[in-house]
């Protein structure tokens, strides 16, 4: 039941909000379906965290476990707090000219939407589905980063359209191998399809087509979670979308599309017995984290620097992953939450900061902390948040990371710091004088909805100083099914 209410939810609400989203109390109609998701969502997770895994529909369609609970969990947290800022932030938007009714309208209906889509992915126990879902995730981004239709929000939707779209189609021929190596064990239908089916019969599926498969999947899911070199859409996409748009793709799509890399690596992992998967997964990280570093010094845009950002630390959380050992899965989920609730913090603030400036290059906001204090720090501190500065989240699980890397994979660790090195130099000098430089604008005359913010930037705090022995041990679960 639980399962329904956590799909049909956001469905409801983007029928609602498509029909009835013109009405003045439409952003907090979209804060009450989001709101309402979550609660769903707290239930799901309640009950796989007392009763263990779960099979739903009539022949397991929804297959619920630690790993992705977790992430649905997160999801729908980031997409409440995400709806709750987007409240004044889109009014003034209206407010300024940018937006008219009816696309307001468009933007409420098309994130509950994307919501759904991402919720479906995360629970469909069908890969096909899975791919579906994705495709349908993809539609509603590009409504979303088009919505200001100007030259350059059309540009990069187009951009994102073309580029994540031929990657999506690799995923969907990654998925019809699959299909085809699981055909001749499990016989012809949708059943074939079905991930727990497929998990239990791995090591009898032709190991030659899985990987074949891998690496179609890899490159395919790969493009939308933004790995280098197929990274191009994500920094157009954040610049010209309204900046709730930036949140939640950084917060949770790169997130999502990740998950679908992992299921298909704990399948190609058990028919190949061998550590190709994951070599191929710490290469497109590795790769990903360098290319995104070196990308960041050259930014002029504020929004566009964060996405580079987003790069490398999905890099990052790949380049884990691909490890896998107990410690490496556990510091790459405990990341991936880390850079969901700290980015989407500094795309809060960063949105708030731009609409002040009337700008978003960074030459052009100057002096937050005089202009607005609350603003000035909440971006100060994610910026020092998301730059792994301890005694904050990122730096727990970076740590995990590197030190696992100069274990296991000495070749790397100086790549990574050289990298890690140049972006915290690279962000850290164009934040400061964002914040504390001098600026002759006057203090803002309302104050920005900074709550959630705060709210982020408080639970990776208190992530980094200790993790509740329950959050622990679902990692730790989590991190048992990756094959940690």
């Amino acid at each position: 039941m639980e399962i329904y209410c956590l799909l049909g939810i956001p469905l409801t609400g983007g029928l609602f909000l498509a029909l009835w989203g013109n009405r003045r109390n439409a952003p907090e109609i979209n804060a009450l379906f989001s709101l309402l998701t979550l609660l769903a969502a707290g239930v799901l997770t309640a009950r796989i965290v007392a009763s263990g895994p779960m099979l739903v529909g009539g022949e397991g369609w929804f297959f619920i476990d630690s790993f992705n609970v977790f992430l649905v969990a997160l999801t729908a947290f980031v997409a409440f707090t995400t709806s709750l800022f987007s409240r004044p932030y889109m009014r003034i938007e209206q407010e300024h000219g940018r937006l008219s009714t009816q696309r307001l309208r468009l933007y409420h209906s098309s994130y509950q939407v994307f919501i759904a889509a991402m919720l479906l992915a995360l629970t469909t126990n069908n890969m096909g589905i899975l791919w579906v879902s994705m495709e349908a995730a993809t539609l509603a981004t590009v409504l979303l980063v088009s919505l200001y239709r100007t030259p350059a929000s059309l540009e990069a939707a187009w951009k994102y359209f073309i580029l994540c779209g031929v990657g999506i189609a690799q995923a969907l021929f990654g998925t019809i191998l699959l299909y085809f190596a699981a055909e001749r064990v499990l016989g012809a239908g949708g059943s074939a399809l079905l991930w727990t089916h497929l998990n239990g019969v791995k090591t009898h599926l032709e190991p030659t087509v899985l990987q074949l498969a891998f690496v179609f999947l890899l490159v395919g899911y790969g493009t939308k979670v933004g790995l280098a070199p197929l990274h191009n859409w994500l920094p157009d996409a954040h610049a010209e979308g309204p900046t709730p748009v930036s949140a939640v793709l950084s917060g949770l799509l790169l997130n999502v599309a990740l998950y679908a890399v992992m299921r298909s690596k704990v399948l190609v992992d058990g028919a190949l017995g061998n550590d190709l998967a994951g070599n191929l997964m710490m290469g497109f990280g590795l790769l990903s984290v360098v290319t995104a570093a070196f990308l960041i010094k050259r930014q002029t845009d504020v929004k566009r620097m964060f996405a580079y950002s987003s790069i490398e630390h999905m890099g990052l959380i790949t380049f884990a992953f691909g490890m896998g050992g107990p410690i490496a899965s556990f510091a790459g989920l405990l990341h991936m939450t880390m850079h969901s609730l700290t980015k989407s913090a500094i795309f809060f603030a960063v949105g708030h900061a731009t609409q002040s400036a009337g700008t978003q290059l960074m030459d052009g906001i100057r002096g937050l902390i005089r202009t607005n204090p609350t603003l000035g720090w909440g971006l100060m501190l994610g910026s020092i948040a998301i730059l792994g500065v301890p005694p904050f989240g990122v730096f727990a699980s970076e740590f995990l990371i590197i030190t696992t890397a100069m274990h296991e994979h000495a070749w790397a660790t100086p790549f990574l710091l050289i990298a890690l090195g140049v972006a915290f130099a690279a962000i850290f000098g164009r934040v400061q004088p964002m914040v504390f430089g001098e600026t002759e604008l006057p203090r803002l005359p309302h104050q920005p909805a900074l709550t959630p913010v705060f709210l982020h930037l408080g639970l990776v705090l208190m992530l980094g100083l200790f993790i509740p022995p329950y959050l622990a041990m679902w990692y730790r679960q989590a991190a048992a099914l990756l094959g940690g």
